[in-house]
């Protein structure tokens, strides 16, 4: 499956007040694992920024004045994405400020017509996900990062490439980490390094010739936790499953 996780951010919070996209991030992840392949686009979104969304992002009128507009760049951003289950936080938001310039794109150029997002795209809304599987917590990027423990220090602002990437880590985390992990990045073309994570952690991916992967025995203590653990699955349910299985130590000492 081809999913595109996303991040955007504007000149303000409504875009039936007039506000625009400025800056566009997506990565590509296919059967829950990163491809290398990404979409970032800053956007001269021909009016304003307001000053309280430069405090979130920190994108002033100045950095994005000679960049495209967005009908000169939505042709090969609508490629990147139609047809992918869009992974967004907070997902009404993204979604609604790329149709609303679809939609004067659409005006302005008549055919051929881009969108809406929802008819092309699946959506997959990561906050509405948090909330359920975290009810009554705070469920923003930050917060879950440091409930999934994946690192986001280097993000002091918003951004929406860095906020797309660490929602790829967060939404694996929270889906049950990633379903495959490559210990040679080289066999697979992906660059070492790359986001990713498996219960919670980031991965990274280490090249290892075959036999150079030490197997570490368990110690007198932890045999002993391990036998102490059994007995009280067997005080509890009156047997352990683990004890009949061949071949794996049970009561006894190694």
């Amino acid at each position: 499956m081809r999913q595109i996780i996303l991040d955007t951010e504007t000149t303000g919070i409504d875009p039936r007040d007039g506000h625009r996209l400025i800056e566009i991030g997506a990565v590509e992840m296919v059967n829950r694992r990163l491809t290398g392949n990404t979409y970032h686009q800053y956007i001269n979104p021909e009016r304003s920024i307001d000053a309280e969304a430069v405090a979130v992002h920190g994108i002033t009128d100045e950095r994005v004045a000679d960049e495209p507009l967005f009908a000169d760049v939505a042709d090969a951003f609508w490629a990147f994405i139609e047809g992918a289950e869009l992974v967004i936080h907070n997902a009404p938001f993204d979604v609604g400020f790329i149709d609303h310039e679809l939609g004067m794109l659409n005006q302005a150029r008549g055919e051929p017509r881009l969108g809406p997002v929802a008819e092309h795209c699946r959506i997959l809304d990561t906050l509405r996900l948090a909330r359920d599987k975290h009810p009554g917590q705070r469920n923003n990027l930050d917060a879950l990062c440091k409930r999934y423990e994946i690192d986001n220090g280097h993000r002091v602002l918003h951004g929406a490439l860095l906020d797309a990437e660490i929602l790829a880590d967060v939404y694996l985390a929270m889906t049950g980490g990633q379903t495959a992990l490559l210990l040679d990045a080289s066999a697979s073309g992906e660059e070492e390094g790359e986001a990713g994570a498996s219960g919670g952690l980031n991965v990274r991916r280490l090249s290892l010739s075959p036999g150079t992967l030490r197997v570490q025995a368990p110690d007198d203590a932890e045999w002993q936790a391990h036998r102490d653990k059994l007995a009280t699955i067997r005080d509890a349910g009156g047997e352990c499953r683990w004890d009949g299985l061949n071949g794996w130590p049970g009561q006894e000492a190694p």
